[in-house]
């Protein structure tokens, strides 16, 4: 293709069949090969991908370079780390909810942080406690004071990292903090962006520090049990205190539930793991153990 450039990037966001893929510093506006289409596999935001740029003509996109981890919905691909967004009260937390959510991260080889919004009305330090036994890092926030914002974002440069959490936590208040320019609505929706009440919204990376935020409108802990479940057998290895008592069972059959000689559970016991952490195990795998593979 005479005076076309071949470059790699990143796609940052996609609309109407059109991506948008930053590299060599400049946007370009791409369409798809149609061997895509004819695979089942279509590029999402966050792909690293290789384009032709013609001189005149749509840039196209050639291939997709191999994924790391991807979320069917949002669909998002190669996340290096997920905030959870959790408020302290209105609503008060849900443990069972945060649990589901780090534990769809581990099981995707993404880092999960959990950040405790409206630490101003009331404390998180209880429930931090909890965290800390599991390695899970959690931050207390407050848009009031700003308390945690500064350890919120030495967690992202150099990363894509995407944010989670349900209506009301203050995910929408967190963002407006870390990216005054984008004025994300709290309510309603953002005239800037260009999103009515009635406008598909759809996931969105912004540069920041070298990294990338990726703006996931709606994106709740829904969307994490409904469409990124964890089969049993794996269960345990998203839950990363359980790692140093696996296999240290009386029985290798054993399921860490309520088995005699289980070593996960003699840690709870001990006050090694925390007893909630084990309980949201307990209830997950209730959950999912009898579903098929298939």
């Amino acid at each position: 293709m005479s005076g076309a450039k071949t470059l790699d990037g990143i796609i940052l966001k996609s609309i109407g069949g059109f991506y948008y893929v930053e590299a060599a510093d400049e946007i370009y506006e791409c369409k798809a090969r149609g061997v895509f289409r004819n695979k089942g596999y279509k590029p999402v935001v966050g792909d690293k991908v290789t384009v032709t740029a013609p001189e005149n003509g749509y840039c196209m996109i050639e291939s997709i370079h191999d994924r790391k981890n991807s979320l069917i919905r949002p669909p998002l691909a190669n996340i290096d780390t997920l905030i959870i967004v959790a408020s302290t009260c209105s609503p008060n937390p849900n443990l069972l909810v945060i649990d589901k959510m780090t534990a769809a991260a581990v099981n995707k080889g993404i880092t999960p942080v959990i950040v405790f919004s409206k630490s101003d009305l009331k404390s998180p330090d209880e429930i931090q406690k909890i965290y800390e036994k599991s390695g899970i890092r959690s931050i207390a926030f407050s848009t009031v004071d700003k308390r945690g914002l500064e350890e919120i974002r030495s967690i992202l440069p150099g990363k894509v990292t995407a944010l989670t959490g349900n209506s009301g936590v203050g995910k929408s208040s967190l963002l407006n903090v870390l990216f005054p320019d984008l004025l994300l609505d709290t309510g309603d929706i953002s005239r800037k962006l260009g999103r009515g009440r009635h406008t598909t919204r759809s996931v969105e990376l912004y540069k920041f520090n070298d990294g990338y935020v990726a703006d996931t409108p709606g994106f709740s802990t829904v969307d994490l049990e409904r469409y990124e479940i964890i089969e049993k057998e794996n269960l345990k290895y998203a839950f990363p205190e359980f790692a140093d008592y696996l296999g240290n069972c009386r029985f290798n059959s054993c399921n860490h539930l309520c088995e005699k000689g289980c070593a996960v559970i003699q840690a709870v016991e001990e006050g090694k793991i925390s007893r909630s952490r084990h309980e949201s195990f307990v209830t997950m795998y209730n959950e999912v153990k009898d579903l098929k593979k298939w």
